[in-house]
């Protein structure tokens, strides 16, 4: 843990994240048959609507993608069957053709790809969909060297490269810190470095990785994070953070927030199959400023949160 210690400022208590009324947005009782679940889901918007990719399991463990949809952004539904997902790649051959999940959807030269984490032979690794109408997806196979999870695209090209953020872990106990790559075609990374370190942090030293695809503003690529501590030596405390990354060099972080922005405390959040979550998969600009902040809650449900990006630019320079 960061031994830095800030003097008491009662101006710093505000609350930049406001949860929405109608949480939690989407739950297991939403979806037909045999649902138990809904983990961290990605979002984006498409055509006037908003699509969130659920990760779901039934009550014999059974993983699912499951699309729902949205004509507001808050009230879902889920398509009346799962994803179908390819199921020919080699590297899954021992394992479950539906083991992907925590997906992250990114819109790229108007094409959508599907960041998810897998179980494979070979630990947990990185893959990707690709989809035009989120109809039929592609597979396009693995995308990292095992032991990495939470990849999560950058919007557009920098510098002629594709981005990546990602969580590699570094030790059998799951530690890691949030890491950046780049690709010239998405299937192949390198240039790695360490963005963010979970020991920049008093309220994530065990593990700091990625959460929401990053928003381009004026001021840098506003990145709404996760991070992770420890509680009683063995319960995990997932809560969200926020920093900017520089548009032109997104290996430099230019500000970041000392404090979390979302915490859990509501019943939701802290009750259910994972107690105390709150896991940020999706930001989605709206034309008046807010930022839409899409969550998951205890590994049970979907949440949604907004705040102004002004305030969340301010934050980060701990204004």
């Amino acid at each position: 843990m960061p031994s830095t210690f800030k003097p008491w400022d009662a101006s710093r208590k505000r609350d930049v994240v406001r949860r929405h009324k109608a949480n939690p947005i989407l739950t297991a009782a939403d979806f037909p048959g045999d649902v138990t679940s809904v983990f961290n889901s990605g979002v984006i918007e498409h055509e006037g609507c908003t699509i969130m990719v659920c990760r779901v399991e039934d009550a014999a463990l059974n993983p699912y993608m499951w699309v729902a949809d949205s004509e507001d952004g808050v009230r879902f539904a889920p398509r009346a069957a799962p994803v179908e997902v390819p199921h020919d790649d080699a590297e899954y051959a021992e394992y479950s053709a539906r083991t992907y999940f925590d997906p992250r959807i990114t819109r790229l030269d108007g094409t959508f790809y599907i960041c998810v984490a897998s179980h494979s032979r070979h630990t947990c690794r990185l893959g990707l969909f690709r989809t035009d109408d989120f109809d039929r997806f592609e597979w396009l196979g693995c995308i990292s060297e095992p032991d990495n999870r939470n990849g999560v695209l950058f919007p557009e090209k920098i510098g002629g490269a594709y981005a990546r953020l990602d969580r590699p872990n570094v030790s059998r106990l799951g530690e890691g810190d949030l890491w950046i790559s780049f690709s010239p075609d998405l299937v192949h990374w390198g240039r790695s470095r360490c963005v963010l370190r979970r020991d920049d942090f008093r309220w994530a030293w065990h593990k700091i990785g990625a959460g929401a695809v990053p928003v381009r503003t004026d001021e840098g690529w506003l990145t709404i994070f996760h991070g992770v501590r420890t509680q009683c030596a063995y319960h995990y405390v997932y809560e969200a953070g926020v920093c900017l990354l520089d548009l032109e060099d997104p290996t430099r972080v230019v500000a970041k927030a000392e404090r979390a922005i979302l915490i859990p405390q509501m019943d939701y959040e802290l009750t259910g199959q994972t107690p105390s979550v709150v896991f940020p998969t999706a930001a989605i600009p709206q034309p008046d400023g807010t930022l839409r902040i899409y969550y998951g809650a205890a590994d049970s449900v979907q949440c949604l949160a907004e705040a102004d990006v002004n305030e969340l630019i301010a934050v980060c320079r701990n204004e």
